[in-house]
């Protein structure tokens, strides 16, 4: 019996409410299970009170989810990396510009299903491409506007690989080997970026996913709203 998309809340969510405002992106290699935990969490923080506006990439947009059938298309094998990195930021500044600033300036918790931390991990680590050189395009597709959380489900490859559809699209056609690089992209993204990123292990079960999602939540709150000295 499968578990059910939508966890029952059994702990206070009064903290959630420090999220209004901010900008959080859930991410991690394909097979993470993070679709999930995107939507218990979306759930979850409207049950406590907060306007939260999701938002998926490629896509998101009228533009975005015409980029995304490209992307996605497994007929488009011959795309070289650098144009896979220029249409998911294309696609990426027509979200921002259109969805997510408008959101967050009317105080709205802004949830994305992946950003620039995938495009560091796969096109990246995996791909090749300079990581300098995807902060450089990043900073030109938002305005230099990045996310204030990148929660990162972080998932062992073959468990990742045993989850996924028989009915692959072209990025989740790669192979174990690209995959396996794509996972050690995102620790390494959090390593880098410790105080805007925190990793959640989405190799147990849902349930257990979901509990540590919420504990890394409110630390990352805990730590935001503690002073430095």
């Amino acid at each position: 019996m499968s578990a059910p998309d939508t966890a029952p809340i059994t702990a206070d969510t009064a903290w959630m409410n420090s999220l209004g405002g901010c900008f959080v992106v859930f991410d991690g290699p394909d097979g993470s299970g993070k679709s999930t935990q995107f939507r218990r969490f979306a759930d979850i923080a409207r049950a406590a009170g907060l306007d939260v506006v999701e938002v998926r990439e490629p896509g998101g947009t009228a533009i975005g989810e015409k980029i995304r059938a490209i992307l996605l298309d497994p007929a488009n094998q011959e795309m070289t990396t650098r144009s896979e990195m220029l249409l998911y930021m294309a696609s990426r500044a027509q979200l921002y510009e259109q969805r997510i600033a408008p959101a967050i300036a009317a105080g709205a918790l802004v949830l994305a299903d992946r950003f620039v931390s995938s495009t560091l991990a796969y096109q990246g680590t995996a791909g090749g491409i300079d990581e300098e050189e995807i902060l450089a395009v990043g900073k030109v597709a938002t305005g230099n506007h990045w996310p204030d959380l990148t929660v990162v489900f972080d998932v062992d490859t073959d468990v990742a690989m045993k989850r996924l559809s028989p009915l692959l699209d072209r990025m989740e056609q790669k192979g174990v080997d690209f995959h396996a690089r794509v996972r050690s992209g995102y620790l390494a993204q959090a390593q880098r970026w410790s105080h805007r990123y925190a990793v959640v292990n989405s190799s147990v079960a849902p349930d257990a996913v979901t509990s540590g999602l919420l504990n890394a939540v409110q630390t990352w709150i805990s730590q935001r709203s503690t002073p430095h000295t």
